[in-house]
């Protein structure tokens, strides 16, 4: 039997994206996509096949809007991402196709049309089996952290930040990691009413895979400060221990703070 989410009782999803369709034209696939998501925070990494860089990086929450409903409606916000929509909150529908893969549809973007206009779209999802991490076969932790920056809407004053979000995150075997540079700014309009804004710079990104015997190996590093964003092949400091288990808790990765969002740990069950 696979290692799933399903046969395990997690809470974490490991998924691949099998095609995308624009309405009404076909189904393709030009990607390499792998969501990691640990309760309701997700790391949602879309590499383009041909050129090899990013076609979408975002991260944030997915939240059920009716979670005793079918289809199920998700809401999704994001506080890192790639195309420059920080912020947004989106919605889509999610269905059970009979052979048990997933049917998303909704509208967003369309980035190859003029303008990109809201279009109608649906994506097929497949549950991936977890990959076998450091903890050994049938078991393994799971965790998405978000840097520690300060939170500008806080603020009584106007002006603008510059900081570098990041969020880092893995399920068991598979890691991803993502950096952008981003602009938060805080100013009334001309009714005095406080406006926040968040732009954000080219997202650099990693994933990594675990491989029994020669450890965490690179599968793609990509952006302009790729090398420079955390590896679990430095092995993080107390990971999966104390204040690692507990979200709102806050650790050290290379001297830069992270809030914990999510943990969840599956062990073997006695013998």
């Amino acid at each position: 039997m696979a290692t799933t989410a399903t046969n395990l009782g997690s809470t974490c999803g490991f998924t691949t994206r099998l095609s995308l369709r624009w309405v009404p034209e076909p189904p393709e696939e030009t990607t390499d996509t792998i969501v990691i998501s640990v309760g309701e925070w997700f790391i949602d990494l879309r590499m383009d096949k041909k050129s090899g860089a990013i076609d979408w990086a975002m991260a944030g929450t997915m939240v059920a809007e009716n979670p005793n409903e079918t289809p199920l409606k998700i809401n999704f916000t994001r506080e890192l991402d790639s195309l420059n929509e920080i912020g947004m909150v989106d919605s889509a529908s999610f269905s059970a196709l009979p052979n048990g893969d997933d049917l998303e549809t909704g509208e967003m973007p369309h980035p190859e049309l003029p303008g990109a206009p809201m279009t109608a779209f649906e994506e097929v999802w497949h549950n991936l089996p977890f990959r076998e991490g450091p903890e050994g076969a049938k078991q393994g932790i799971s965790w998405i952290l978000e840097s520690d920056d300060e939170d500008f809407r806080q603020s009584e004053e106007e002006g603008e930040v510059t900081l570098t979000k990041m969020f880092i995150g893995r399920v068991w075997g598979t890691y991803q990691a993502f950096q952008q540079v981003q602009v938060h700014s805080r100013r009334k309009d001309q009714d005095g009413n406080w406006v926040f804004k968040r732009t954000g710079a080219e997202v650099s990104a990693r994933r990594e895979e675990f491989s029994p015997g020669a450890g965490w190996v690179d599968k793609y590093v990509v952006g302009p400060e790729g090398a420079s964003v955390p590896s679990m092949k430095t092995e993080f400091d107390g990971e999966g221990q104390g204040s690692w288990k507990v979200p709102g808790e806050k650790v050290v990765i290379d001297g830069k703070s992270f809030i914990v969002r999510a943990f969840e740990e599956i062990k073997q069950p006695c013998q």
